[in-house]
Parts: C-alpha cells; structure tokens; sequence
C-alpha cells in the first residue's frame, strides 16, 4: 500500500512537486487535478502524476496528503468544492505566498479533521537566473537545496508539521518554522516587493514621453528589472496578494521610497562619493546574498521538536501509519 496525495494544480510549481515525488514510487502514489485538460495531460506524460482525475471532489476522496499549488484567488472556491469529500485526518498543504488570510478561510470552510498547514516555497538556486514563463517544463529538481516557509494554526498536531516537513525534505528541501503574520512580513519584502518594484518601473517608462525611442535601447538592465512582474502569475493575483498582504506591503513600500529619496538626494546635493558608497554597499550585499543562497545551507526544523517520525508514520491515525510499520531488518 501507498500514501495517497493529490496535487492540484499542475503548472510549473505542482508538476515539479510530481516529479519530484515520482523518485519515490514506492512510497506514494500522485494523483494530479487540474482544470486545465492539457496541463493534466502534460503532467501525466511527463511522469509528474500517476493518474489523473478532472473531478476536483474525487480527486481528493482517498488523499492522504492533499496539496494546493493554485494561484491565491483560486483558494477559497477549491476549498469550498473540497470540504466535503477531504477523508478524516487528511493533510492539507497549500502554497501561496500569503498565509494570514488563507489560514482564515482554512478554519472557516475546512472540516475539523483536515489538518492545514501552510508552505511557502523558494527555487533552488540553479533556477535564480532563469525566466519563468507559464509554460515552463517542470523540473525534479526544482526546489533543491532552498527553503520553505512553514506555518500552521495555534494546535496543529506535531504530526502534520512533521509530515509537512517530511514533504519538503522529498523535493530536496529545508523546512524553516514560522507563524502566518512573520511569514506575510518576509515575503512582503522578498517576494512581493520586487514585482511591485518592476510594475512601478514599467509605469515610469511605458507610453512616458521618450519612451518610442528610448524602447529601442532598453538593454539587458531594464530586461532584468522588469522581468519580475512578468514571471507572476498576471494582474489579478499579484493584487489579490498586495491587497491580502496590504499593512507589511506597505512598509515595505515605503522602505522602498526612502531608499529613492535617498538616491536622488545624493544627485541632487552632487554628492558622488556618497552615492558610490551606497552603491559598493548594497552591491556586496547582493554577492553575500547570492554566495549565501547558491550553497543553500540553510536550516530545518529540528527533530525533536515533534519526534523522529517517517513520512509514512504521520498521517494522523489514518490507516497509513498500520501499513507502514517498518520491517524488523529496518529498526
């Protein structure tokens, strides 16, 4: 017998997911759902899924470990098409970007014997220079060597945090604990900063005055710094996370403005040594960063924060963990 998941949505995040998980045949069995007939029939023959199901109810009636990997407007609605059919102690992982809301919508729609837990995912390092497009391939390796954001409701059993954990380390991954509101603030800065920063950059050029002879020289600088808006998923979601995410958002913003007031003030007064100083500054901040992110020895949760347990021991006193039992020659 295996463990049971299903992923929804199988676009570059959840079909990675499946390749991942499809090294460990032995352990799980992936069923993939997605509205998208083609995406589940590409995730089927790429060996993302060992079976599809287009019926989003059924596709999550005998999951073990339920995993969301959908834009955030899509949530709710999912949520509410599932409740009904999740089984009994069933793990739920969802990987939006923003928690604090979506952890709300969890306890209002979901039954009590589904445990949520939220996941904030990052690429592995080897992907960092690479544009994403929706049609990207989906990669096994895709989040190797980088680090999840994890949070769960106040009374989530140790179980379903380790279980989470457990997922994670499948995809080559460190877990970092976190609650909704710390994990909302860093992204903020980290995630949703950056295409803001880019959408604003693309207000400040596109159909300004200049800009029918200026796009003719826009190089590689104005390619990268307005390439982050367009890796999103598109407008609606980038609002409904800016609006989800609004109070950390708008610190960060701010942070953000000072920090061009401060650029222009040092032109503006002809300070040139000033302006360099920065500049060398936020430049070897950019290298520690990058040096630090390409190793990508970062930390997990420890173990005996919830016990030693395996991945097929932690299904919350679901049947999975009787099937499991491990061989006398494994203890």
């Amino acid at each position: 017998m295996t463990v049971q998941i299903t992923i929804i949505g199988l676009g570059q995040t959840g079909a990675s997911i499946g390749l991942a998980l499809s090294a460990h045949k032995d352990k799980v069995f992936v069923t993939g759902h997605d509205k998208d007939y083609g995406a589940e029939g590409r995730a089927k023959k790429l060996g993302a899924v060992d079976a599809t199901n287009h019926n989003l109810p059924s596709s999550v009636e005998n999951a073990d470990l339920i995993i969301l990997a959908i834009p955030i407007h899509q949530i709710r609605e999912t949520f509410e098409y599932i409740k009904k059919d999740v089984k009994n102690d069933a793990v739920l992982i969802e990987l939006s970007p923003v928690k604090a809301e979506v952890a709300k919508w969890a306890k209002e729609i979901l039954p009590a014997n589904c445990h949520y837990v939220g996941l904030v995912p990052a690429i592995g390092p080897g992907y960092l220079d690479k544009i994403e497009t929706p049609q990207d391939t989906p990669q096994p390796d895709f989040f190797s060597r980088s680090v999840f954001l994890l949070s769960a409701p106040t009374g989530t059993p140790g179980e379903a945090i380790k279980l989470a954990s457990d997922f994670v380390k499948l995809l080559g991954a460190n877990t970092l604990l976190t609650d909704f509101v710390e994990s909302d603030g860093l992204i903020s800065s980290a995630y949703l900063l950056p295409q803001l920063v880019s959408a604003s950059l693309l207000d400040a050029t596109i159909n300004q005055p200049g800009w029918q002879e200026a796009q003719k020289v826009a190089g590689r600088a104005y390619f990268a710094a307005s390439s982050a808006f367009s890796e999103t998923d598109g407008a609606e979601t980038l609002t409904s996370l800016s609006f989800q995410n609004r109070e950390n958002l708008i610190r960060a913003l701010e942070q953000m403005i000072r920090s061009l007031v401060n650029l222009r003030d040092e032109l503006e007064n002809k300070d040139e040594e000033s302006f360099k100083a920065l500049l060398k500054t936020v430049q070897q901040g950019r290298s520690d960063w990058m040096n630090e992110r390409i190793k990508g020895e970062w930390g997990a949760i420890k173990e005996e924060k919830v016990g030693r347990v395996s991945l097929t021991e932690t299904l919350l006193g679901s049947a999975l963990s009787k099937r499991f039992k491990p061989n006398k020659d494994e203890k």
